[in-house]
């Protein structure tokens, strides 16, 4: 009797194991996909580094680094003084080295006069700097759109006339057909160039150069 109540015990149990969870299948292990979160953040993580966005802000920061994307105007003016026009020969010379990324300009006034007259003249200083990167041999096609902040954006906010405030920005806006793959290996290009020439300069420590250093010059 003991024997058989042992028998049916086994039984029993073999048979909930059967239809269970844990139950023996005759299907590989892993395939069947993970359906849950493992991997998510990863995933998220290529899907950043390796689109057009990451590849317009990592230019946008660079060119911002690189080139002062500012320039200034006189009181209801939007002529360009030399100042202005060294500026932006600076950055035309950037925007010549990639022919596949637009810039867009921002035109700004300071607060003095009527919102409609500076939204105006705001777009016309934005404008002139259109014009003037053109002349420097930047497809108009790749300045992507003129806009005017008038009067709303001030550095500083003052009633008063302040020249920080009359102002262009100049800033990458994105790709001229938003598939930026051929750019990726010019742009790696220009930074492996960019290394070579940083390799090319002699360090220093305390104003003498390694050189001398190492012949006790």
């Amino acid at each position: 009797m003991k024997h058989l109540v042992l028998g049916l015990a086994v039984a029993v149990t073999l048979s909930a194991c059967n239809n269970s969870a844990f139950s023996i299948s005759d299907r590989e292990v892993g395939i069947d996909g993970d359906a849950g979160a493992f991997g998510t953040a990863v995933n998220q993580n290529l899907a950043i580094n390796s689109d057009s966005e990451a590849l317009r802000i990592d230019l946008a920061r660079r060119f911002a680094a690189e080139v002062p994307t500012t320039v200034n105007f006189a009181f209801n003016s939007a002529a360009l003084d030399q100042q202005a026009q060294s500026i932006l020969a600076r950055q035309a010379d950037f925007i010549r080295q990639f022919p596949e990324v637009r810039f867009r300009v921002y035109g700004h006034t300071d607060l003095v006069g009527a919102n409609a007259y500076n939204q105006g003249l705001g777009m016309r200083r934005a404008q002139a700097v259109v014009a003037y990167l053109s002349g420097q041999g930047i497809s108009r096609s790749r300045l992507e759109a003129v806009v005017s902040r008038g009067e709303t954006q001030p550095l500083i906010v003052t009633e008063g006339r302040e020249r920080a405030n009359r102002r262009t920005v100049t800033e990458v806006s994105g790709f001229v057909e938003d598939t930026p793959g051929e750019l990726n290996g010019k742009y790696a290009e220009i930074i492996f160039r960019d290394y070579v020439a940083s390799a090319a300069i002699e360090p220093t420590i305390g104003g003498i150069t390694g050189s001398e250093l190492a012949t006790g010059q």
